[in-house]
């Protein structure tokens, strides 16, 4: 991926070494420590960034510095050298003045913060630079030690400044006075707000019961999501909708039916065999950070990618596998098959450490490799040199994505992944997969209250789904079907926060149908969505920077991270863990919360023995990494091929071939495959609205193989409409000549911000194409959002 470049900077010529997405204004600043070239308003406007290339002026922060190779750089340190000034202008110069008005960034005083970028999983360790109380700039923590990757498309760098001072932020709170939907609001104080709801709630829970109101989370920033999970457990509901139903806890449980633990790459000792499985780690955050991965390659470890596109990943990968969506299950029992019956596998470790091999021996032959060829539309032989590379190949890691949890075989294709770790000998060992032993702080299961109060889980909307219940929600769909069936019951009222339901959950249409009938409805935002739009109140959240803040999330780190508040949230903005303490004291709650939300912090670090404060300096504690022999916690003591307790949650004990082929085939209407993948400007259904981003990203694209195009008429470039038996949604076409000519790739998590009324939620969005409906993972609920069959045709 790095790539050498030469560069002649004000007369002087350079060599680097930098990566495909480093800026030419990185490379200056960072590298040459030119530091007069600064980044003002991060989108190219203000001309704080500006050089001479090539005798142009240019824009330093918008420039890849792989696209200035041999170019001629002039910056303001070379004009000091060979330019008379003024000797106004020498000394602002000398005084590392910017050449920008005095109301552009960097003309004032500036403050430099260590932090956390907190847009995605990935928690990079930044440095952000406020001025005149506002974020200017966030660059890379290259001084602390920690993590600090910084996502290559700069996620977090161009939308963290953009969306603290957006003039669209939500500013105070609001009281829907027209229809549902129909855009037309009041502005209300915060106690009028809460006491309406805590009117409401109890109204409820008096008539129904508190099961009849539910929580509808997102991926935890702070400590929010834990906030609701522990007023839910308190107030009694076992009702609580969180990502977990397509988001890491279905091969999560995967591994801890198989080990008794998740795992996560051991980072300090590289591995010499890295696969990444339906994950692309240079654009989102995966159990093994970037860091590690390029260390792990620059020390010549082999690379295999298994992934339907070609990413930047898989083009320098020793190996590219491009199974059929949702075919990862059976792939995995073709590579066992070939490491079993060579016998490949680490004897030693199996038979100390495994219980149920020989029924795995069995299992897989009950089918040949040329069946798993027509499953996966793999071939054979790339199959048996999967096999063979990873199996001698030793310490391994193997790095899954998000895409193996959407799909109803989540569980047993996670699992035959487990296994195939296992019986190779790379769990526990130096540049394998380890188990962490988490910092200290209060876990998460003990913060919601779930150990000290019952929640009632009989009487979950999802009951039916164990596993899920267990793990402290229920799916989506178990909300929807109750609100339009009232089926087993009716859930009268939702709080949400940190997610944007009509966008992210499957079925967006049956999701808006059932937010449109539900008596009362409640969104925290930063920003109008689709969702939010439908509220009876909606309340305008504090973000990231704008409050003090811990976050225990990614959950496989086992680390606890402090976010300490630099600026100040617009208007009336709170923190959701204000708003949702200040409710609980208004509905009787008040013995399990705080005066004020912000002692939670203390009482979070309390097993360390820090304060909030001392976490301020501190700023993080990292879980321990040891090698421990065996220190499986399963019923066996051992890794559990065959688990007789995954029967428990309706699960086959072990993975079974006819499982994983069942795969739902196209038909002669919908003759291709629909799949999707994490975007590379966006996270997830937000941020639409910042501009620097949207430059990247303007539109929705589908991709598809131009022979398939030329196939059904559809020329490069036009919009067309992707339609499976839920409806239709239309996408811009763009070509792919890498990718499978039966599949196409959409964009997830389209809406338009810019649009009036609905906000363009099912013009372009995925989700109205997928199914709320069975076949469901038995014990979380999973249904299928990526494989699934379609047709496309020009709009």
């Amino acid at each position: 991926m790095s790539q050498q470049i030469q560069l002649t900077v004000n007369g002087k010529a350079y060599t680097f070494v930098v990566e495909p997405w480093d800026t030419l204004m990185e490379v200056l600043r960072e590298e040459l420590k030119l530091s007069k070239t600064k980044e003002g308003c991060a989108v190219g406007e203000c001309g704080s960034c500006a050089v001479i290339m090539d005798k142009k002026a240019v824009n330093a922060c918008l420039v890849l510095a792989v696209d200035a190779d041999r170019a001629d750089i002039l910056t303001a340190e070379g004009l000091a050298e060979d330019v008379e000034y003024h000797p106004f202008n020498e000394a602002l110069l000398s005084q590392g003045a910017m050449r920008a008005s005095m109301d552009r960034p960097g003309s004032k005083p500036q403050q430099e913060f260590f932090t956390f970028c907190h847009i995605c999983a990935g928690r990079c360790a930044v440095k952000a630079t406020v001025e005149d109380g506002k974020v200017v700039d966030i660059a890379p923590d290259r001084e602390s030690g920690l993590p600090n990757e910084l996502c290559p498309v700069k996620k977090g760098r161009l939308s963290i400044p953009e969306v603290l001072a957006h003039p669209d932020r939500l500013k105070y709170p609001l009281k829907r006075v027209g229809e549902r939907g129909e855009g037309k609001w009041e502005r209300i104080s915060w106690d009028e707000a809460l006491d309406t709801i805590a009117r409401k709630l109890m109204e409820l829970k008096a008539k129904y019961g508190p099961e009849s109101v539910a929580w509808c989370l997102g991926e935890p920033k702070g400590l929010e999501f834990a906030f609701a999970q522990r007023f839910a457990t308190a107030f009694g509901t076992p009702n609580v909708i969180t990502p977990g139903w397509c988001c890491g806890v279905p091969s999560g449980m995967a591994s801890a039916l198989t080990y008794g633990w998740n795992v996560v790459p051991d980072e300090e000792q590289p591995s010499k065999m890295v696969v990444l499985w339906a994950v692309n780690n240079n654009h989102t955050a995966s159990g093994m950070r970037r860091e590690a991965f390029e260390k792990a390659l620059a020390n010549g470890a082999k690379l295999i990618v298994v992934d339907p596109r070609k990413t930047d990943v898989a083009s320098i990968a020793d190996i590219w596998v491009k199974p059929r969506p949702n075919s990862d299950g059976a792939l995995a029992m073709g590579v066992l098959k070939v490491i079993v019956e060579s016998e490949l596998y680490d004897k030693e470790f199996v038979r100390r450490w495994c219980d149920g091999f020989d029924k795995l021996v069995e299992e897989l032959k009950t089918f040949t490799l040329k069946e798993v060829e027509e499953v996966t539309w793999v071939p054979e032989k790339l199959i048996r040199d999967f096999a063979v590379m990873y199996a001698t190949t030793k310490p391994a890691t193997i790095q899954w994505g998000n895409a193996l949890d959407t799909t109803f075989l989540a569980f047993p294709q996670g699992k035959a992944i487990a296994i195939l770790r296992a019986i190779c000998g790379n769990l526990n060992v130096p540049g394998g997969e380890m188990f962490l032993t988490p910092a200290p702080y209060v876990r998460p299961g003990k913060f919601f209250l779930l150990s000290q109060l019952n929640r009632n889980p009989k009487k979950a909307i999802g009951k039916e789904f164990k596993l899920a219940v267990r793990s402290a929600f229920v799916p989506p769909h178990s909300l929807i079907h109750s609100v339009l069936t009232g089926e087993p019951y009716k859930i009268r009222a939702a709080l949400f926060l940190l997610t944007n339901p009509i966008l992210s959950w499957a079925d967006s249409v049956k999701t808006h149908e059932a937010f449109m009938k539900i008596d009362f409805l409640v969104g925290s935002e930063i920003f109008m969505t689709p969702s939010t739009a439908l509220c009876d109140i909606v309340l305008p959240a504090a973000w990231g920077m704008e409050r003090e803040e811990l976050g225990y999330w990614p959950g496989w780190y086992e680390e606890i991270r402090c976010y300490p508040k630099l600026i100040d949230p617009p208007g009336e903005a709170w923190s959701d863990t204000k708003w949702i303490n200040e409710l609980a004291k208004r509905v009787g709650l008040g013995e399990y919360f705080w005066e004020d939300d912000e002692e939670a912090l203390d009482a979070i670090l309390k097993p360390s023995g820090l304060t909030y404060e001392d976490m301020k300096r501190k700023r993080t504690l990292r879980s321990k990494r040891e090698y421990k022999k065996g220190d499986f916690r399963t019923p066996t003591g051992k890794v559990e091929i065959y688990s007789a307790k995954a029967a428990d949650f309706g699960y086959s004990p072990m993975p079974y071939w006819r499982e994983v082929s069942n795969i739902p085939s196209t038909t002669v209407k919908f003759p291709l495959i629909m799949t999707n993948a994490k975007e590379d400007a966006y996270m997830l259904t937000g941020y639409k609205q910042v501009a620097s981003l949207r430059s990247i990203k303007p539109e929705p694209i589908v991709e598809m193989h131009p022979e398939t195009a030329e196939e059904f008429g559809l020329k490069e470039g036009v919009w067309v409409y992707i339609e499976t038996p839920k409806g239709k949604v239309k996408q811009r076409l763009a070509f792919d000549p890498d990718l499978d000519r039966r599949i196409i790739v959409a964009s997830f998590g389209w809406w338009f911000p810019e649009q009036k009324g609905t906000l363009g939620w099912d013009t372009s969005n995925i989700n109205v194409l997928t199914d709320s409906e069975p076949p469901y993972d038995p014990g979380i609920g999973t249904s299928d959002l990526r494989g699934v069959p379609c047709r496309v045709f020009a709009a």
